[in-house]
């Protein structure tokens, strides 16, 4: 755990020392839109934070290979070699359209090649455990289609939320923290040195985003761009393809029985990992709710708006960090919901929990006046907006009403057009002029 947690700070340090020296780079080099009356933010901000994103994961697979215990993921394994050419390749697709706008075929084609480079080099589904069937051995073919779809969803799935300050950051850190969390479960409970790749994934993909999250949170001093959404999106999709298809359920033994009614009773131990969906399932549900809307309405599925779930929290009278929490509150409710019911399916509790969970982000929902308000005691740690009226007016120092920057700051954003940070991954952008 200690060399998880080195890899996780060095990854950390780098992604955040580096953002400041990549955003200056961005400004010169002219990677910083025109601010039009439809986007969200009120100041031109630079792109090209994912430049930042993949130092860090190359400084922590880097010094991963220098540790003791963790260099035999290397030595055992050739799947971070296959997550670092995959990713190199995505970022360098996601650079240049933040410089230049790029064709959607175009960017649709780097995701699959980048995610046929990794499953060259072996990170790719072998199996699938199904329940009441047992473990499906896929043929070559059937394991590169479910790898490449999987990955090229993912990636557009993380770039669709990508459209409030650090939301899309957030939640993958959210989602990778969970994920951790279960494949060490596996690699360190079980002995299965199948689950370490994933792992070390799950580890560097936390530091790349809270390295970079200092930066990004509203107001956002820089974005990550399509060079950093879809390469966080590709390095969840690693994680889960590997622990997916590479670990073998009769290999834990948690059952006794034959291979099928093994397979059947680990259901709820799968659920997280058969699928990267289940994992990002809010930014899966923006996802298909968003091609279902532009369709609809006769638009290509990839024309970028201003109706994804975040937006719309927006116009129903949220501000901006609220809605970014909110959205993290659901995003921590699901993944680690799915983790506690792998762990013990039979609790009760655990159902009770989520039940009562969801019920408060119900009630969070429908309350976008509401300002909670800090103790006393706490009040010097908190922002002003969350202080009593009377202490910021004292502090102010002529009687000022603080609600002036509360109220700017919730104003309702119209819905139907689209914003710098809500293009998708596949999607055509206004070109910076």
């Amino acid at each position: 755990m200690r060399e998880y947690l080195l890899t996780l700070c060095i990854t950390a340090a780098v992604t955040y020392l580096l953002t400041g020296p990549v955003r200056k780079f961005a400004i010169v080099a002219g990677a910083m839109p025109e601010i039009r009356a439809r986007d969200v933010h009120r100041e031109p901000t630079p792109r090209l934070g994912g430049i930042a994103m993949f130092f860090g994961l190359c400084a922590g697979l880097l010094v991963a290979d220098h540790l003791t215990n963790l260099s035999e993921v290397f030595e055992k394994s050739n799947e971070p070699r296959a997550l670092l050419s995959g990713a190199a390749l995505i970022w360098l697709i996601g650079v240049l359209d933040d410089k230049f706008e790029i064709d959607a075929l175009i960017k649709l084609g780097g995701q699959m090649i980048a995610a046929g480079v990794m499953v060259v080099q072996g990170l790719t589904i072998l199996w699938i455990p199904l329940p009441g069937v047992g473990t499906v051995a896929l043929t070559q073919w059937q394991g590169t289609l479910l790898t490449v779809a999987l990955v090229v969803i993912t990636i557009n799935a993380v770039n669709f939320v990508d459209g409030l300050d650090g939301l899309a950051a957030g939640m993958v850190c959210i989602a990778a923290a969970a994920f951790f969390m279960y494949a060490y479960r596996i690699w360190y409970s079980y002995g299965i040195e199948a689950a370490a790749p994933a792992t070390l994934f799950a580890v560097i993909l936390m530091g790349m985003c809270l390295g970079f999250l200092p930066h990004n949170m509203h107001p956002a001093r820089i974005f990550m761009g399509d060079s950093g959404s879809m390469l966080i999106g590709l390095v969840l999709a690693a994680g889960a393809i590997s622990v997916t298809g590479q670990v073998d359920p009769d290999v834990m033994k948690l059952f006794s029985g034959s291979e099928r009614n093994t397979v059947h009773q680990m259901v709820p131990v799968y659920i997280p990992l058969l699928m990267p969906l289940t994992i990002i399932a809010i930014p899966a549900a923006d996802l298909i709710l968003a091609i279902v809307r532009r369709t609809w309405r006769g638009q290509s599925p990839f024309a970028a708006d201003r109706g994804h779930l975040h937006h719309r929290l927006l116009e129903v009278g949220h501000s901006h960090s609220r809605a970014v929490l909110i959205m993290y509150f659901w995003s921590a409710l699901i993944a680690f919901g799915a983790l506690a019911y792998s762990v013990n399916s039979a609790s009760m509790w655990i159902v009770l929990g989520v039940a009562a969970l969801s019920a408060v982000g119900l009630v969070l929902l429908l309350l976008p006046r509401f300002t909670p308000r800090a103790p006393r005691w706490a009040e010097r740690f908190v922002p002003p907006r969350y202080r009593r009226r009377k202490a910021v007016a004292v502090e102010a120092g002529a009687g000022t009403e603080p609600a002036a920057d509360e109220e700017e700051e919730r104003v309702p954003v119209a819905v139907g057009v689209s914003g710098v940070n809500g293009a998708t991954a596949v999607g055509p952008r206004s070109r910076t002029r």
